[in-house]
């Protein structure tokens, strides 16, 4: 199994977790508020982004997802690192915090909280994107330079869908486009459920965001975090969607430090700070 990944900055690490469909650029708004403070790790989930298929097919169900995830962590020398993920990411997030695999979890809008019609309804919404992402990419192009069209498009996914440059929201439609894995985790994500008794016993400290304008995962599954992780912070993220990062990058990066302890809770990183790293991309293959 082949995992793409970017890796920069020094001091403890942290892995990011992109959601179905999506790729490790997603954390780009954040990546180098997080190297200020970490080794960060983003990383292409296999059968998305520029990660491959994996040559024994896709995961059959989130145990097994999990599972191929700890190998690449072990690798990478990652002992315990930090983690924080969004979506499927969350999700992956949360179960690698049960395990004890992890030094902290930061999930944004986790999957796993969801009724099974809301399940239905937020795949229904991610197909939908994907069967508009196959217009071909010259004609994808040149829709996107209208902020109107490209608010349009991503509006189920952000907030603010206009603060994507026309570059990235082309990667990301062609992204969930050449997203070999979609299928393949959608069915799995069928008899899904997070079991908030596999965290209960967990000490690593746990933070749960979710975005007010979320119309993927609405705000309201986070009473749901709530009332099955007493000891997790849960955290509501105003004028935010589904996929938080590029709607306010300075919170979702300050969510993750206090996470992970780089910051006070008082303290908020300044975003014109940033480390001045070298930039690693590669594969890492199982």
């Amino acid at each position: 199994m082949s995992i793409h990944f970017r890796r920069a900055g020094s001091g403890e690490p942290l892995v990011l977790i992109h959601g179905i469909g999506h790729r490790h650029q997603a954390w780009e708004p954040v990546f180098d508020r997080l190297t200020a403070h970490h080794e960060v790790i983003a990383l292409d989930l296999p059968g998305f982004g520029n990660s491959p298929m994996p040559g024994t097919g896709m995961p059959a169900d989130m145990a097994a997802t999990v599972a191929g995830v700890l190998p690449a962590l072990t690798e990478w020398g990652l002992e315990r690192p930090h983690v924080a993920g969004y979506s499927l990411g969350g999700a992956i997030a949360l179960e690698l915090a049960a395990t004890g695999a992890v030094a902290s979890a930061t999930a944004f809008s986790p999957a796993g909280f969801f009724t099974p019609a809301e399940r239905r309804r937020a795949l229904a919404i991610l197909r939908m994107l994907r069967a508009n992402s196959y217009l071909p990419t010259p004609i994808m192009r040149v829709a996107l330079r209208s902020a109107y069209l490209r608010a349009l498009c991503f509006a189920p996914l952000m907030a603010r869908p206009t603060l994507l440059d026309v570059e990235r929201a082309l990667g990301d439609a062609l992204a969930l486009r050449r997203g070999l894995g979609f299928n393949a985790v959608a069915r799995a994500a069928r008899d899904y459920r997070f079991d908030c008794l596999r965290l209960s016993d967990a000490t690593v400290p746990v933070t749960v965001g979710w975005g007010d304008c979320d119309r993927i995962f609405g705000v309201h599954q986070a009473d749901r975090v709530r009332a099955g992780l007493p000891a997790a912070r849960v955290v509501t993220l105003p004028r935010c969607g589904h996929v938080p990062m590029s709607d306010d990058p300075d919170l979702v990066a300050a969510l993750i430090l206090e996470t992970t302890g780089a910051v006070h809770r008082t303290e908020r990183p300044d975003p014109s700070v940033s480390a001045q790293v070298t930039s690693q991309e590669d594969h890492f293959t199982l």
